[in-house]
């Protein structure tokens, strides 16, 4: 199983580990192109504080993320699961798996992300700021920049099993399966139900969208459960208790569309 997550905009700093190492992060095929974001970026950070923080839509009260880009080559590093944060990962809690289920998430998640194009949990990266709708210079907007680059890399990363996109639109822009990959990826939409004068009424939720979708990593990951493709994936989230709606694709080559219906959010 291969999951895919979006990375966080709030980001936990890089602590001292040693500085970036380009040829240890996973999927090799995107360094090239890692290499140009990240040149680019720090070129842009270094020159320019108000155009830097212009392209990448930062406020007044986020000025020193410009002086944190433009350090990234130096930066202390830390692993990817540690740098991310947010609602989302706050719920997935991966530092308080049992080791089984870490190494799980080392080997199946993969964080996708307007610099680094995807990397896993455990890759060491240095905290930043770039997402996937910042426009660079020399570059152009980055969610077609890794279209043009992500597809091979990613098709051989997905292998032969069950890929689970939990991706925001954003990011899931800069790589969507087709053909034989699409037909076994799922991806999740969480909806709260209420009862509202007699009649239940459904909406989609964001805060507890992405809460819900870290829980349900965490309890794939904690349970051990390897879902072969998107059937099975729906009989283990219903027996992990999640109330789960789907019907399969109406044609070959399109993902599975599941929703996660919940009661109470939190």
């Amino acid at each position: 199983m291969l999951v895919l997550l979006p990375p966080s905009e709030g980001k936990a700093d890089g602590g001292r580990g040693n500085p970036l190492k380009e040829e240890s992060l996973s999927l090799p095929g995107l360094r090239p192109a890692r290499s140009a974001v990240l040149d680019e970026l720090v070129e842009l950070c270094l020159a320019d504080e108000d155009k830097a923080r212009e392209v990448l839509g930062l406020s007044e009260g986020l000025r020193g993320e410009v002086a944190k880009n433009a350090g990234l080559r130096t930066a202390g590093t830390r692993p990817a699961g540690e740098i991310y944060t947010g609602v989302l990962y706050d719920a997935l809690g991966l530092a308080t798996l049992d080791p089984a289920a870490k190494r799980r998430a080392a080997k199946s998640l993969l964080v996708f992300s307007g610099l680094w194009g995807a990397v896993r949990v455990t890759d060491r990266i240095p905290s930043y700021r770039c997402s996937m709708g910042v426009k660079l210079p020399g570059l152009g907007a980055l969610g077609a920049y890794w279209r043009g680059v992500m597809d091979p890399v990613m098709t051989e990363a997905a292998g032969t099993g069950l890929v689970l996109d939990l991706r925001s639109s954003a990011y899931a822009a800069a790589w969507k399966p087709t053909g034989e990959v699409a037909g076994r990826t799922a991806t999740v939409r969480v909806l709260h139900s209420q009862i509202v004068d007699g009649v239940e009424k459904r909406s989609v939720v964001s805060h507890f969208n992405k809460a819900t979708k870290g829980r349900l990593v965490r309890d794939l990951l904690a349970d051990g459960t390897a879902p072969a493709g998107p059937a099975r994936l729906v009989e283990a989230l219903r027996d992990l208790g999640y109330v789960v709606e789907c019907a399969p694709p109406a044609r070959a080559g399109k993902p599975w569309a599941l929703d996660v219906v919940v009661e109470q959010i939190h």
